[in-house]
Order: C-alpha cells, then sequence, then structure tokens
C-alpha cells in the first residue's frame, strides 16, 4: 500500500501540475473547496497520523522526519499556497510512509494504538486497522482529487492498486 500510494501521489501531483496554480486553487465546490485544497489536506491527514503512529510502541525510526513538522491546526488548514511547495512535504512524507512500511512487523498490527484526537476525545484502535484507515484515507480523497482534475480536462490514467501487483505464474 505505501508503494501504491506512494506511485499514486506521483501521478496526481503531475497531472495536477499542468494546470496554473489559480485553476487549482479555484473553489470547485468539493468537500475542502479546491483541488490544491485537497490535496492539503491529504497532506495534513498524513501528518497527524503519522506523528501517531510515531508514539505506538513499535517505535519505527523511519518516523523520525515526522517528529519536527508542526501538526496542523485543523484538517483544511493550508499547509502550501501552491502546488510546487506542497509536493515538496508530499514526496518526503512519501519517502517516510514507504520507510515506515518496511518497519512495521506483523506483530505490530494487533497490538493497540492510542492517541487523543484535536477535540479531546481519547481513542483505542488496533494498529492494523489503523493502518488501513490511514492509506484508505488518502486512496478516498485522491479520488476527489481525480475527479476535480477529469472536470478540468485533466486525465490522470488509470489509479488501480491493480497495475502495480506483480504477475504471476499459473
Amino acid at each position: 500500500m505505501a508503494a501504491y500510494n506512494q506511485w499514486m501521489n506521483e501521478r496526481l501531483y503531475a497531472a495536477a501540475a499542468t494546470l496554473p496554480d489559480a485553476e487549482l486553487a479555484a473553489d470547485r465546490k468539493a468537500f475542502f473547496g479546491s483541488i490544491l485544497g485537497t490535496l492539503n489536506h491529504v497532506v495534513n491527514g498524513d501528518i497527524i497520523w503519522l506523528k501517531r503512529f510515531a508514539a505506538h510502541p513499535s517505535n519505527c525510526p523511519a518516523l523520525a522526519p515526522v517528529a519536527p513538522l508542526p501538526l496542523p491546526a485543523g484538517l483544511n488548514e493550508p499547509r502550501a499556497a501552491t502546488l510546487a511547495e506542497l509536493a515538496v512535504l508530499r514526496r518526503q512524507l512519501d519517502g517516510v510512509i514507504v520507510g515506515f512500511a518496511g518497519e512495521v512487523l506483523d506483530q505490530d498490527l494487533d497490538t493497540v494504538l492510542s492517541w487523543t484526537n484535536s477535540r479531546g476525545q481519547t481513542w483505542h484502535r488496533q494498529f492494523g486497522g489503523v493502518l488501513q484507515h490511514f492509506f484508505n484515507h488518502q486512496t478516498h480523497h485522491r479520488g476527489q482529487a481525480t475527479t476535480l482534475l477529469s472536470q478540468q480536462g485533466v486525465d490522470v490514467g488509470a489509479t488501480d492498486l491493480l497495475l502495480l501487483l506483480p504477475e504471476v505464474a499459473a
């Protein structure tokens, strides 16, 4: 999932880069307003979750680069004003995610991750399920961004995970 995530973000950002900044920032009446707003939301969500994952007892060293990143004040906070600025952070986060995924052990998936959200609510969930949510969240919002780009005449191309799965002998 980490490799798919990185691959799709590269494709999505390359497609988005074909539009001028004003088009990316234009309100499209989407949940996070614009294409850029949607991409900012995904980055904010990733930072929040990666910081939570860093507190997990598995203590994965690949998560160290997220420690100095400021925690978003909200999920719709503009992290970057332009796609070019956001793309730098996106690439950094995707590298962290790939490294982190390589460090998670099978036994980590059954442990509990506890966190307190921005509303002060404390949660306790199975780590493996939370990781599924993490990747599903990105997929969901990339789908929204892909639709917004399509409405502007930009084709992201095929987005299926199936394209990354290796062919096996029958």
